[in-house]
């Protein structure tokens, strides 16, 4: 028997972690939800997940903070980390891909587009 794939949405819009709940759960994966960096690394500490999906700019920890505490601990180090943000700048791309980022999905985004980059970098 397979788990569904779980996932931690970390993003501080209430009604985008709503938007990913709906738009994820409909796709059959299980999802968690941190409002930023420090809530994710928090929740991360007592549980697992297969696939963490972050948004950039967030208060307490952004997103590339988050992805470096990630990188840099040993249980979490291959963890796929997929960023949903509304940056697109290559600089902000390359700064996530530098940090340890698996992917980058601009905001908004589709949900079927979403569903499939999870299972790419699940499977």
């Amino acid at each position: 028997m397979t788990h569904a794939t779980r996932i931690l949405t970390v993003d501080d819009s209430p009604s985008m972690r709503a938007l990913l709940l709906h738009a994820l759960t409909a796709q059959g994966f299980h999802v968690e939800q941190a409002e930023d960096g420090q809530a994710a690394l928090e929740w991360l500490a007592m549980n697992e997940v297969d696939v963490v999906i972050t948004d950039i700019n967030m208060p307490r920890m952004d997103g590339f903070g988050l992805i470096e505490h990630l990188r840099g601990s040993a249980r979490h180090a291959d963890r796929p980390i997929l960023v949903l943000s509304t940056e697109s700048s290559d600089e902000k791309k390359q700064r996530a891909r530098n940090a340890g980022a698996t992917g980058w999905i601009v905001k908004p985004f589709d949900a079927d587009k979403l569903a499939s980059a999870v299972r790419r970098v699940t499977h």
